[in-house]
């Protein structure tokens, strides 16, 4: 509007005829700029899109649990990105969302930003990995449609037994089968007194024939459909005994509810901090928006008008407690070698099939068997 002013007649020498060309003219301006703008910001994103893939090899997407800067995560695309066989696409939570099951977040617009990974097309997100995969697969965020796998990992800790029903590594793996991409899962067996960071190279290094082969496969159309694999990595990787197929197992570690008092909390300024204020702001909100409505009703109060009152002046006077949870490892008594756990207590790398059908146990477990027993038998060497 301010442009169009400038460019107008004073009122005195035109008439309604040369005011209306005078504005058409400058909306024509406007237009040819904007279609200028416009042409100029699709030819720079056909020329990113172009930039992002080489279109002569298959997409491999990662995510993981722990975030876009995990070692698991680096070594791994770094790993795939010095291969020069694939285009290495990364969409991962921006922060540790391990634990996370497969939840997405809704009601919240999350943010995505871009990563630097060497090599490969980062982003990372406020989201969870399921937020992640979801967004990767959908096409508003890459230029390609559809990944030829989804690798999820590698995470820091097991993720055998129950583990898998909250584990966000597992997670992504499984979005991942839902939305009819193969996907792999990958975990570390970490242990805080024996594991070092230098375990993850060598846990990229035991992981890359499954991870090729499974890739020849699907390009081959014979990788099987009705599952994903969790691959579990012993503790120490170079030391491993090889692969085995397993089963998820019942084992879990239990979980620890600690109590912690306030003043010893060291995760309540955290908590607090940035939410005291707001919290007491909208506290004082409530009830300065109950006393109005009570004055509003005047001398007809309604039956809950009391309850109201006093729920809002209860809120800040309710007590709070802190717990924080610890899992801690069990000894079991299963002896059944074929379970993923006791596969991976030996040294061996579990490599268990997950279904989202439990009607397709069987079934999953002979295809699988199938599979494994090929790969194993060369097949995963290239």
């Amino acid at each position: 509007m301010t442009t169009m002013k400038k460019n107008m007649f004073p009122p005195g020498l035109v008439n309604n005829l040369q005011d209306v060309l005078s504005k058409k003219g400058a909306n024509k301006n406007e237009q040819k700029q904007q279609k200028d703008d416009d042409s100029t910001e699709t030819s720079t994103s056909s020329s990113t899109a172009g930039n992002e893939n080489d279109s002569s090899k298959p997409v491999v997407l990662v995510t993981n649990g722990e975030g876009v800067d995990s070692l698991g995560l680096v070594y791994l695309v770094q790993a795939l990105v010095g291969l020069g066989l694939y285009n290495v696409n990364v969409c991962a939570p921006h922060s540790d969302k391990s634990a996370s099951g497969h939840s997405l977040t809704v009601r919240e617009t999350i943010t995505v930003t871009q990563a630097e990974i060497e090599g490969a097309t980062a982003y990372e997100a406020t989201g969870t990995t399921v937020d992640c995969v979801s967004l990767a697969l959908s096409g508003a965020l890459f230029s390609w449609t559809k990944p030829l796998l989804v690798i999820s990992g590698i995470n820091r800790g097991s993720s055998c037994g129950h583990h898998m029903f909250h584990s966000g590594v597992i997670a992504g793996a499984r979005e991942a089968l839902i939305s009819g991409v193969p996907s792999l899962s990958i975990s570390l067996n970490w242990k805080r007194e024996e594991s070092q960071e230098s375990d993850f190279k060598d846990a990229v290094a035991v992981s890359l024939p499954l991870i090729n082969a499974a890739l020849r496969d699907i390009e081959k159309g014979v990788f099987p459909k009705s599952f994903f694999l969790s691959i579990e990595i012993p503790t120490s990787p170079k030391a491993n005994k090889g692969f085995k197929l397993t089963k998820q197992s019942m084992w879990r570690s239990t979980p620890c509810w600690q109590a912690v008092p306030a003043n010893r909390n060291p995760s309540a300024p955290h908590f607090m901090g940035n939410q005291q204020s707001l919290g007491l702001q909208l506290a004082q909100l409530g009830r300065d928006a109950s006393a109005a409505g009570a004055a509003r009703r005047g001398t007809t109060p309604r039956n809950n008008e009391e309850v109201e009152s006093v729920g809002a002046a209860k809120s800040d006077n309710k007590a709070k407690k802190y717990f924080r949870l610890e899992f801690l490892d069990k000894e079991t008594e299963a002896t059944d070698d074929e379970l993923d756990f006791k596969a991976l207590g030996k040294g061996l790398i579990a490599v268990t099939p997950v279904s989202v059908s439990l009607q397709l146990e069987s079934d999953v477990q002979t295809a699988a068997s199938s599979w494994i027993s090929g790969v194993l038998s060369g097949g995963a060497e290239q």
